[in-house]
C-alpha cells in the first residue's frame, strides 16, 4: 500500500518547552576505544527531559572539520540537581569529529529537549531493553525511569566485541539484570538472541520490549512480540536537518490504522510504537 502524504499532527501539544542555550563543557572523556562521553553544565530550562528525547548540537568549526548543520544526539543522562546533561557518541563523521575537539571549559550551543520520548505504560510491569552500540545511550535514561517506578528490568547489551559493550555498570546501578552479547563471542545474532528472549519471557515474565539503534534487533523484537502479544517502543534513528519538524528531511513511513503514513521522526518521534515501524 502506498504511503499517504506526510501526517503532521501539530494539534497534539508537546508537554515541554524548547530552548537554545550555551552550555559549558564540564568533562569530555573516552569511554572505550570508540566512544566518548560529553558532560555539560546545563541550566534547569533544558533539564525537564524525558527518556528518549534528543538535543540538536551546534558542533564547533575546527581546522579539520566545518560541519554546516546541527547534529541530533540522544540524551545519555540528565541530572536536574547537579545541573548536568550528558551525551555518549562515536566519532563517525564531520560533526562528531568536530565535537571531539571540545575541551573542558569551552562552550557548546544546544537546542532542546526535542521529540517525544519513551512511555512506560501502567500495564508494562517487566520490561526488556535490547540495544547495541550507541543505542545503549538512548536507553540509559529509560533504565533510570524504570528504577524510579520500581519496574524490574532486564537489559541485553550488544556490541562487536566485549570491550565495546557499554552502560552495563550504569544499568546494574539501576537494579537491572544485565546480559551481554558480542559478535566476537558468536551470541549476538538473531538466531542466538531469539531463544534467549523467548526464555526470558517464560522465566521472567517479560511483557514489554524497548530498543534503539539496530534495525536487525527491532525486526527480531517485532516478530517475537507478534508471536507472544508483547508490545513496546523503539527509538528510531534518522538523518535530520532542522530537528523541529519544519524541513521534512526525516520523514519515513509507519503503519497506523491499517495503512502506511509518513511521519517526521524528529517531531512525531523519535520514539514510536514497536509494531508501527516499517
Amino acid at each position: 500500500m502506498p504511503a499517504s502524504p506526510c501526517v503532521v499532527p501539530d494539534s497534539i501539544p508537546h508537554p515541554y518547552s524548547i530552548h537554545e542555550v550555551e552550555c559549558r563543557v564540564k568533562t569530555h572523556d573516552r569511554v572505550n576505544g570508540e566512544y566518548r562521553r560529553l558532560v555539560l553544565s546545563a541550566p534547569r530550562s533544558v533539564l525537564d527531559c524525558e527518556p528518549g528525547q534528543f538535543f540538536h548540537l551546534l558542533c564547533p568549526q575546527t581546522e579539520g572539520f566545518q560541519p554546516y548543520l546541527r547534529r541530533p544526539m540522544s540524551i545519555y543522562s540528565y541530572d536536574r540537581i547537579r545541573g548536568e546533561l550528558s551525551f555518549l557518541y562515536k566519532v563517525a563523521g564531520t560533526g562528531t569529529g568536530a565535537l571531539a575537539s571540545l575541551q573542558p571549559g569551552e562552550h557548546l550551543n544546544i537546542v532542546g529537549p526535542l521529540g517525544r520520548g519513551f512511555e512506560i505504560r501502567r500495564e508494562w510491569r517487566r520490561p526488556l531493553l535490547v540495544a547495541r552500540g550507541v543505542g545503549l545511550a538512548t536507553l540509559a535514561p529509560l533504565a533510570s525511569e524504570c528504577a524510579r517506578l520500581g519496574r524490574p528490568l532486564t537489559a541485553i547489551c550488544s556490541a562487536r566485541s566485549p570491550d565495546l559493550v557499554m552502560s552495563t555498570d550504569l544499568f546494574r546501578s539501576f537494579g537491572a539484570e544485565v546480559i551481554t552479547v558480542a559478535d566476537a563471542e558468536g551470541n549476538s545474532d538473531v538466531g542466538s538472541l531469539t531463544p534467549l528472549i523467548e526464555g526470558l519471557i517464560r522465566t521472567r515474565g517479560i511483557d514489554a520490549f524497548f530498543t534503539c539503534g539496530s534495525t536487525r534487533l527491532m525486526r527480531m523484537l517485532q516478530v517475537i512480540g507478534s508471536r507472544h502479544g508483547i508490545g513496546g517502543q523503539v527509538a528510531v534513528e534518522q538523518h535530520m536537518a532542522c530537528g523541529i519538524g519544519m524541513c521534512q528531511a526525516c520523514v519515513r513511513p509507519f503503519l497506523r490504522d491499517g495503512g502506511a503514513v509518513n511521519l517526521r521522526v524528529c517531531r512525531e518521534g523519535p520514539v514510536f510504537d514497536l509494531h508501527e515501524v516499517l
